[in-house]
């Protein structure tokens, strides 16, 4: 699951600036936290079922979400194979890993700056005493 595996909590008692990054799309969102959680998900679990149970979804709003991305993509993000023997599986293609690394960097930096202005915030606060 690596370090993306849950929102970010409110600070009780500490105010500040919060906000959420996501790329809009053609169709809707393309890409946000939870569906990076997703991809990193199915990255960890090799599968689109377990992915999505381990977050609370339906396995069809987890597929779902993911025919959007490749739609918009305009390619897969994740490959898919039948189970059999030992079971199908997920994993996500290149171009999924280089969105899903993208993401998290630019979630990084929206995070940064976010904290760079709750300080800004408070250096204005406190030249009102």
């Amino acid at each position: 699951m690596g370090s993306h595996g849950k929102k970010g909590k409110k600070r009780q008692g500490q105010p500040g600036w919060q906000g959420r990054v996501w790329l809009e799309g053609r169709d809707g969102t393309f890409i946000g936290y939870g569906r990076a959680v997703l991809l990193d998900r199915i990255k960890e679990h090799g599968s689109i079922s377990k992915a999505a149970k381990s977050m609370d979804m339906s396995y069809k709003h987890a597929w779902d979400l993911l025919k959007s991305m490749n739609n918009q993509a305009g390619t897969a993000l994740v490959a898919t194979s039948r189970g059999g023997v030992g079971g199908g599986g997920a994993h996500l293609t290149p171009s999924g890993e280089e969105l899903l690394a993208y993401f998290w960097q630019t979630e990084q930096r929206f995070n940064r700056f976010m904290e760079r202005e709750t300080v800004r915030w408070q250096e204005w606060q406190g030249q009102g005493e």
